[in-house]
C-alpha cells in the first residue's frame, strides 16, 4: 500500500487505540455516583496507565523491539491486548486493586501502539517528517479525546463507554495490518543494547528529550485533570450538574482541538524548524495555564476559550520533539530512541497526573493551574540550547 492509504490507516488506528487512556478519567463521574472511592484510588486509576506505558515503554527500548519486529503486528497485537485489558474492567469492582492493575496492563500495552507508529510514519519521509509525526500525534489527541465524547453518549452508563472504547481499539488493531511500510524504514538486524545510550552523549538528542519533559509536564496533568478543574470553575456560577457536563464537553474540546493543531504544526515545522514551532507552541501553552488559573470562577466563556487556546497549544510540540529525534538518531534505531524519549517523558506524567487532585484538594485549583506553566517554561530553555548546539 502507497504512502498516503498506508498513513490513513495508521491515524484511524492511533486514533481508534488511544482512545483507551483516558477512559477512566472521562467515566469517573459516573463511577462515583455508583461507589465512592477515596483521591488516591481516582488519581491511581489515571496514573496507573502512564505507569505501566513507562515499563512497557523501557522493556520496549531495552530490547528495541520497535527497530527488530514488523512495527504493524507489533502495534496490532498490542492493540487488541490493550483492548481486552480495558474490557475487563466492567468485570471488576470500581476503584479495586484490581481495576487499578488493569489501567497498568492497559498502559504497557499502549506502548506497543504509539511509539510504534511514529516508526512507522518517521519511515515515510524525511523533507515532510514533522507533518508526519504531526498527523500521528494529531490522532493519538483525538483518540485521546473519545472517551470524554463516549462518555456523553453512554451518559451515566459507564461500562457502556468502555465497552465502546474496547470495541473502536479492537477495530482499530485490524486497520493497521494492510499497511506498508516506507523506503525510509530501518529495521535492526539484531538488539543493540547500546543503541539508547546516544540519548544521553548526543548532546542534540539529550536537549530534545529534555524539551519534551518539559513539555510532558505540563500536557498529561492538562489532559486528566482539564474536565475536573474546567467543572469546578463553572461551578462558580452553573447547577454542580451543568457544570460537570459542560466540563466533559470542554474535556472533549480542548484535547480534541490539539489534534488537529497537530497537523498545521507539522506543515509549519517543516517550513520553519521544528524547534521554533516546538518553541512557539510552548509560549502559548504556558501563557494560557497562567490567564487560566487567573480566570478561574470567572465568566464561563472565557474559561472555556481559555481551555480550548491551551488544548490547541499544549499538544502540538510534543510532535516536533520527537520528530527532532528521529531526524538526530540513526534510521535502525530511531524507533527505540523515540520509544525511551516516551517511556521518560511519561515516567514524570506518574508524578503529575497522580500529584494534581491532591493539590488541587489542598491549595485550589488556581495555583495547580499556575505551577503547570513551569513546565514549557523549561522546554523553551532546553530548546534555546539546542539552536545554540545546533549552530555550531
Amino acid at each position: 500500500m502507497g504512502k498516503r492509504g498506508s498513513l490513513v490507516l495508521l491515524i484511524l488506528a492511533e486514533i481508534a487505540a488511544m482512545g483507551l487512556w483516558f477512559v477512566s478519567a472521562a467515566v469517573l463521574p459516573a463511577m462515583l455516583a455508583e461507589r465512592a472511592i477515596g483521591p488516591l484510588a481516582q488519581a491511581a486509576l489515571s496514573s496507573g496507565v502512564q505507569l505501566g506505558f513507562v515499563a512497557g515503554a523501557l522493556l520496549s527500548a531495552g530490547l528495541g523491539l520497535a527497530d527488530r519486529l514488523d512495527p504493524r503486528r507489533f502495534l496490532a497485537t498490542s492493540a487488541l491486548l490493550a483492548a481486552l485489558a480495558n474490557a475487563l474492567l466492567v468485570l471488576l469492582p470500581i476503584g479495586s486493586a484490581g481495576a487499578i492493575a488493569l489501567r497498568v496492563a492497559t498502559g504497557l500495552l499502549l506502548a506497543g501502539v504509539y511509539p510504534v507508529g511514529m516508526k512507522i510514519a518517521v519511515g515515510w519521509g524525511k523533507a515532510d517528517r514533522g507533518l508526519l509525526v504531526g498527523l500521528l500525534v494529531g490522532g493519538l489527541t483525538l483518540g485521546s479525546a473519545t472517551p470524554h465524547l463516549l462518555a456523553l453518549v453512554g451518559d451515566s452508563d459507564w461500562r457502556l463507554t468502555v465497552l465502546l472504547a474496547s470495541g473502536a481499539a479492537g477495530l482499530g488493531a485490524l486497520l493497521v495490518l494492510p499497511a506498508g511500510l516506507g523506503p525510509y524504514h530501518a529495521r535492526a538486524p539484531r538488539l543493540a543494547l547500546g543503541a539508547v545510550a546516544l540519548a544521553w552523549t548526543d548532546r542534540r538528542i539529550r536537549l530534545a528529550y529534555l524539551g519534551y519533559l518539559g513539555h510532558m509536564w505540563e500536557l498529561y496533568a492538562m489532559w486528566a485533570w482539564i474536565a475536573a478543574a474546567a467543572a469546578a470553575s463553572y461551578a462558580a456560577s452553573l447547577p454542580a450538574a451543568s457544570a460537570l457536563r459542560l466540563g466533559s464537553w470542554t474535556a472533549f474540546a480542548a484535547v480534541g482541538a490539539g489534534g488537529f493543531a497537530c497537523a498545521l504544526a507539522g506543515l509549519l515545522a517543516d517550513r520553519l524548524g521544528k524547534r521554533r514551532v516546538a518553541m512557539a507552541a510552548m509560549a502559548v501553552s504556558g501563557s494560557a495555564a497562567v490567564a487560566s488559573a487567573l480566570a478561574f470562577g470567572g465568566p464561563v466563556w472565557l474559561t472555556f476559550a481559555l481551555a480550548l487556546v491551551w488544548g490547541l497549544a499544549v499538544v502540538p510540540d510534543s510532535a516536533q520533539f520527537s520528530a527532532l529525534v528521529a531526524d538526530f538518531a540513526p534510521p535502525d534505531q530511531a524507533g527505540s530512541l523515540m520509544t525511551l524519549q516516551t517511556a521518560l517523558g511519561f515516567a514524570l506524567t506518574v508524578l503529575t497526573v497522580q500529584a494534581t487532585p491532591w493539590l488541587a484538594a489542598n491549595l485550589g485549583w488556581p495555583p495547580v493551574l499556575a505551577l503547570m506553566a513551569l513546565g514549557p517554561a523549561y522546554g523553551l530553555w532546553a530548546m534555546a540550547r539546542l539552536g545554540r548546539v545546533a549552530a555550531t
